[in-house]
């Protein structure tokens, strides 16, 4: 199976180029090379198929005579991610690039097939010329199909911290919003080769967009909540470069989904438009490139590779190339009309755009920060979270404000006197939440909080009354219901009432954000058993320790069980935990059992959620106490394998015995004479809101993607939107 997944992806770069010439030999007219470059492209989605089929089987069956699957999997890796440990690799994750790039590719082209002739050759061209980048790449840089021999009689296994749920998901999501956002760059190519660069290419690509931007963000949502769960210091976004270079592409495709209805509906802002997709693409490739480079340090990274050159060389070729095509474009991409007033619409979609734009490059100056200092000084000089803090929390304010100022207002202008009465209820709902806030709350140490708390409430007010103005309106037509009303105000037009419901969920998360990050309580304690420590309101005892040994995943595990009480009262009991794993650390040369204790480690944190917020808390054992007996165990262990051969299995068996009886002494050890250990606990108000916010997001994304049936696609008559518009005027 491994020849055929080699010989099929190198028939996949011979097809991919072909299909990069017989779509440029198509875009002179020949609709035969049109049509034959998108069966090229359906050719090279099938064998990629094929590639990605052998690559899991053999993780599947631990094939270890592959080096990618030797180098992330063993025999003791668990089934589910053996499974997930493709795109743990750097060969295995831009095999899932390329992949999701032929699947996507493939859907426009065939959606696109009898449509868009002048522009589909184009885009063609860019989305193989892509392919055969990346399949390029695998083959001569970091090809999943190379083999080891000898083979190895076991494999490194997977990193302990990927060994998540949503780590089996996290990447999978990045990779596709970064891949998806390449299908509207692509056209938006070839609506400059060719100047046509009226609203047909955003119409034919809008919802790949819209899924580019919803699977980013739900990566992001899961790489967050990864972070929260499994990494032990107790936040879910430390502004570390990957994180950012993730955030900075979902911030530039938000502005860019905002800017095309401006397009769509008065023609304006094509210059805008063009130059924030080719920036979006740009920043997805960046996020691309920052993971495998290794030229920033990150828990994310994979390290220094080879890759990182010619990544950063497309990167070069799409921003140049961008410009260049859109400098000389600019005369076709004048605006046939201007924005008649600042209270329109369009001025308030403009000015989320600066504001998104603006968060985009706070972030990027910080996250390179590091470069660009050592560029003019010689020395590296990181930024850390406060700095990302003071700047992007202002413009994050402001934005909140925009968001819900955007849809109250009509396209072209609004009447001073109506932008009043639109107004006033959902400013009243603000100051109201603020004064209830100062006065019941401490809210007021924290002024920027307490700003944002109100504008929010000043946004979920504006949004509610859309849709009662909505449903108003509905019913003084149509009658019936409000519930009835509000789903037929859905169903004529889903997009519009989804992304009233994302505002609302990015309303709720930004809320849960600025709770969680301003009125947080953290505290380290160092205890022993029967020891107790007050956080808050809460006091915490340190009952027992506990341990477990895993032999399936060569997994020691030191825990403990906190009993906390509030107000004197029992309120829970949480299980942090520390897990240790086997042979991870083998780079710094400890022996069989001290390598346990020095490669990586993860948190299993104890955690009780209420609607209110989170009681966090990890762990950290503190195992000087049991260095002796590592240390003591390492020697005799060694001192046996000396004279051992590595062929003699029966001899390495009983060296395997031995290390399992000197963990489990050492288990024993420390139940009995338990070391102190060090305690992280937080109380993260409201913080468990920001993943309900974010699930809020996604509904309402998935509600503006679905495509409507086709008896609610009909457009309402003339008659009838007149009608309508004068019912929304009086609601």
């Amino acid at each position: 199976m491994t020849t055929l997944g080699a010989a099929c992806l190198v028939l996949a770069l011979l097809v991919a180029v072909y299909g990069v010439v017989a779509a440029l030999a198509g875009t002179r007219g020949e609709r035969r090379f049109t049509d034959s470059a998108r069966r090229a492209t359906y050719a090279f989605a099938a064998l990629l198929t094929i590639c990605v089929i052998v690559i899991e089987a053999a993780f599947a069956r631990t094939d270890l005579s592959l080096k990618v699957v030797a180098d992330h999997s063993s025999t003791t890796t668990p089934g589910f991610y053996k499974l997930t440990a493709m795109w743990s690799s750097q060969e295995g994750s831009l095999l899932l690039w390329a992949w999701v790039l032929s699947l996507t590719s493939s859907a426009v082209l065939f959606a696109t097939r009898n449509k868009h002739r002048e522009i589909a050759p184009w885009a063609t061209a860019v989305l193989m010329g892509l392919g055969v980048f990346f399949t390029g790449l695998m083959l001569f840089d970091a090809n999943p199909f190379a083999r080891l021999d000898p083979v190895p009689p076991e494999g490194v296994g997977l990193t302990p911290l990927l060994r998540h749920p949503a780590m089996a998901i996290h990447p999978p999501m990045l990779y596709s919003g970064y891949v998806f956002f390449s299908i509207p760059f692509a056209f938006a190519v070839g609506a400059l080769a060719t100047r046509r660069l009226d609203a047909s290419w955003i119409r034919a690509t809008r919802r790949f967009a819209l899924i580019a931007w919803l699977l980013l963000g739900i990566g992001v949502l899961l790489g967050a909540r990864w972070s929260y769960s499994e990494l032990g210091w107790g936040g879910y976004w430390g502004w570390d470069p990957v994180e950012n270079a993730s955030l900075m592409p979902w911030l530039t495709g938000t502005a860019f989904l905002h800017s095309i209805m401006v397009q769509e509906r008065r023609g304006m802002l094509k210059v805008w438009n063009v130059t924030l997709i080719c920036g979006t693409f740009a920043l997805a490739l960046l996020g691309t490139f920052l993971v495998r480079s290794g030229i920033l340090e990150s828990i994310h990274a994979f390290g220094a590779s080879t890759v990182g050159g010619p990544l950063l060389g497309l990167i070069a070729v799409v921003v140049i190339g961008s410009a260049l095509l859109i400098v000389s474009r600019l005369d076709d991409l004048r605006s046939e009309k201007r924005i008649e007033s600042l209270v329109s619409r369009e001025a308030i979609f403009l000015v989320n755009n600066l504001l998104l734009v603006g968060l985009a490059v706070v972030i990027f100056w910080g996250t390179f920060f590091p470069l660009i200092s050592e560029l003019f000084t010689g020395q590296k000089a990181s930024l850390a979270a406060p700095w990302f803090d003071r700047y992007t929390t202002p413009l994050a304010i402001l934005l909140v404000l925009f968001t819900g100022i955007g849809p109250l207002f009509a396209w072209r202008r609004v009447s001073l006197g109506a932008a009043k009465r639109l107004l006033a209820r959902p400013a009243l709902v603000g100051v109201a939440a603020a004064a209830v806030l100062l006065v019941f709350t401490d809210a007021g140490s924290r002024p920027l909080a307490l700003l944002l708390f109100a504008l929010a409430a000043f946004t979920l007010a504006a949004l509610v009354q859309e849709f009662a103005r909505g449903a108003a309106a509905y019913r003084s037509l149509a009658g019936g219901s409000y519930p009835q009303a509000l789903l037929a105000l859905f169903a004529r037009n889903r997009r519009r009432y989804g992304g009233y419901v994302v505002h609302a969920g990015l309303a709720v998360l930004l809320i849960a954000v600025a709770a969680s990050s301003s009125f947080q309580t953290s505290r380290d304690l160092r205890l022993r058993p029967g020891q107790s420590a007050t956080v808050d309101d809460y006091t915490v005892t340190y009952v027992r320790p506990t341990a477990e040994i895993s032999p399936v995943e060569q997994r020691l595990t030191f825990g403990s069980v906190l009993a906390v009480t509030k107000g004197g009262k029992p309120y829970a009991t949480l299980t942090p935990s520390r897990n240790y794993y086997a042979g991870t650390g083998g780079q710094t040369g400890g022996g069989p059992v001290r390598s346990f204790f020095e490669g990586e480690a993860t948190s299993e944190v104890g955690r009780k959620t209420t609607i209110g917020g989170d009681l966090w808390t990890a762990m950290q054992p503190d195992l000087t106490p049991l260095d002796p007996i590592i240390n003591g165990a390492d020697r005799r262990l060694e001192k046996l394998a000396k004279g051992v051969s590595p062929t003699n299995v029966k001899a390495g068996q009983a060296l395997g015995y031995l290390q399992g009886l000197a963990v489990r002494t050492i288990e024993r050890r420390y139940l009995a004479q338990t070391p102190p250990a060090q305690f992280r606990v937080n109380v993260n108000p409201l913080v468990s809101w920001i993943w309900l916010g974010g699930a809020i997001a996604v509904i309402g994304g998935l509600v503006a993607i679905w495509p409507a049936p086709a008896a609610k696609r009909r457009r309402v008559s003339d008659v009838y939107a007149a009608r309508l518009a004068r019912e929304l005027e009086r609601a």
